[in-house]
């Protein structure tokens, strides 16, 4: 991120919530179409890779300590933890000791991926080593544990399952707009 976008990042803060257009990715690229809230926490930028055209809201925290990739056209939308570690094992494990170790046993570190055209539901945990594929939508409130999930899967539930398929009412809003046929062909058949 940029002296500006951060110095821009920050003073938004102080009007309150609202959405920053634009970021500079970590290997100095511009992406114009980013959205992504002055309220949301994102962490560990250098390990972020992520497309242009994506959405993330108010209120979220994206951790990229264990390596992060969103894909194009990602909505995540509030109060969405996506998480690439996880201590609470070790902290268990050690206990008051905890600081005092390095390399801890129990410390979980994974990376996780969203893949384009996905849609990440308020209030939702996506915890390290995720894999959701692209055009999936994660339901409001679920808590997505570690796993590969297939393209175009609605996923839902605590802990979170595959429970449909976007494609079917996709097919409803292509019959009835076939003109939007070429654009949806464009990245829904790509690998």
């Amino acid at each position: 991120m940029s002296l500006w976008t951060k110095i821009t990042h920050r003073l938004s803060g102080l009007i309150g919530p609202r959405m920053v257009v634009g970021f500079t990715r970590h290997d100095g690229q511009r992406l114009h179409r980013v959205r992504i809230s002055n309220m949301t926490r994102v962490e560990t930028l250098a390990r972020l890779d992520i497309e242009d055209n994506v959405y993330i809201g108010h209120f979220s925290l994206i951790d990229a300590s264990g390596g992060l990739s969103i894909g194009a056209g990602c909505q995540i939308t509030n109060y969405v933890s996506l998480l690439t570690h996880s201590s609470h094992v070790a902290i268990r494990l050690y206990g008051d000791a905890y600081l005092e170790h390095r390399d801890h046993v129990g410390y979980l570190k994974k990376p996780s991926v969203i893949g384009r055209y996905s849609f990440i539901g308020p209030h939702s945990v996506l915890m390290p080593g995720v894999a959701i594929g692209k055009g999936s939508i994660v339901a409001a409130y679920s808590f997505v544990e570690a796993g590969s999930y297939p393209d175009f899967a609605i996923i839902a539930g605590n802990p979170a399952r595959v429970v449909g398929d976007t494609r079917e009412g996709d097919a409803k809003w292509l019959a009835e707009h076939p003109e939007l046929q070429p654009h949806y062909q464009a990245w829904a058949e790509r690998d």
